[in-house]
């Protein structure tokens, strides 16, 4: 049975990732537990809760109010469409809960900023899983930039991809998501470029987008390319898209040196780094338990989550800035 100490976590949707990953990253992560799980679907729940071991007398829900009203629950984890997560991280604030939200938090900036006001009026903590944060090799790389290792950085750029075969995918669609390629993948390449430029580059002033929709001619992005540039005059590029696989590659050049990640974007923990001294080893690890990891931590020893709701507010800002 759970101790005292552990967070006791209620999964919001059952869906590829938190099967896939997220779930399993609660299982490994000492003082986390999979406490219950929400889904429209009641068997659908029921069936998630037993393969994951969810440890709550009654696990299973269809309605989030009864959900939050558990009182041994602690903290919800948001996986559901990203339209969704608005309103049930507000709920979740006012219940006393925790919330860690899956990316992008909200698919407008007035949703984005209001979950975040919610949490803190309900003195709660508000995390975003932006899981590349914890890549072993982009932890180290980061602290060296910082550092100074590159010099003064002058431009990032992160490439990721997928083909889909078809628009079936519920983020190609209007009614429950806010962008496509954008959502996927490309919130964790800004998340990133802004994890690795704000501290010497300050803010991103200036955003210049391309976006196509020419293939499946739907309302999100298919390809986007978005151009932006800091206060300090550095600039930096994404490109995404759901047309074309690819390789996944970020780079980092500074006056001094440069910094290439090959295929370290996704969930796998691996790839290859290479700097202008060399290739750099790191140590291969599941992201997605350093993300559970800091979001218990965080509760524990009251303090922000290291992506905390206001650095996810203002991504889903730029994200908003690129379609508009």
């Amino acid at each position: 049975m759970p101790t005292i100490a552990d967070v006791k976590i209620g999964l919001i949707s059952p869906g590829g990732i938190a099967r896939r990953a997220l779930a399993p990253a609660i299982a490994a992560v000492d003082g986390a537990v999979l406490w219950s799980v929400l889904s429209r679907d009641a068997g659908r729940a029921a069936d998630f809760a037993r393969r994951h071991g969810a440890r709550s007398p009654s696990p299973v829900y269809t309605d989030l109010g009864a959900m939050l009203a558990d009182p041994e629950l602690d903290a919800v984890l948001i996986a559901s469409p990203d339209k969704l997560h608005a309103q049930q991280c507000i709920a979740a604030a006012r219940a006393g809960k925790h919330v860690l939200c899956e990316k992008p938090m909200a698919t407008g900036v007035d949703d984005a900023w209001a979950m975040v006001a919610a949490c803190r009026e309900a003195g709660v903590k508000l995390g975003v899983a932006y899981h590349m944060r914890w890549h072993a090799g982009h932890r180290e790389m980061a602290a060296a930039v910082h550092a100074g290792s590159v010099g003064a950085i002058r431009h990032m750029r992160a490439q990721w991809s997928f083909k889909a075969a078809d628009d079936s995918n519920w983020r190609a669609a209007a009614d429950v998501g806010g962008w496509w390629g954008l959502a996927g993948v490309g919130t964790h390449c800004l998340d990133q470029i802004r994890w690795y430029m704000r501290p010497s580059s300050g803010e991103i002033v200036r955003v210049t987008p391309l976006i196509a929709r020419a293939v499946f001619k739907g309302p999100h992005d298919e390809t986007a390319v978005v151009a932006m540039q800091f206060e300090s005059g550095a600039t930096a590029e994404i490109v995404t898209s759901v047309l074309f696989d690819a390789p996944r590659r970020m780079e980092v050049y500074g006056s001094d040196g440069y910094v290439i990640f090959d295929d370290t974007l996704g969930s796998h923990g691996g790839g290859r780094i290479v700097t202008q001294a060399g290739e750099h080893a790191f140590r291969r690890c599941d992201p997605y338990q350093g993300e559970i990891r800091d979001f218990v931590e965080a509760i524990r020893d009251d303090r922000a989550p290291e992506v905390a709701g206001e650095e996810g507010a203002r991504n889903v800002e730029i994200l908003v800035a690129a379609v508009s």
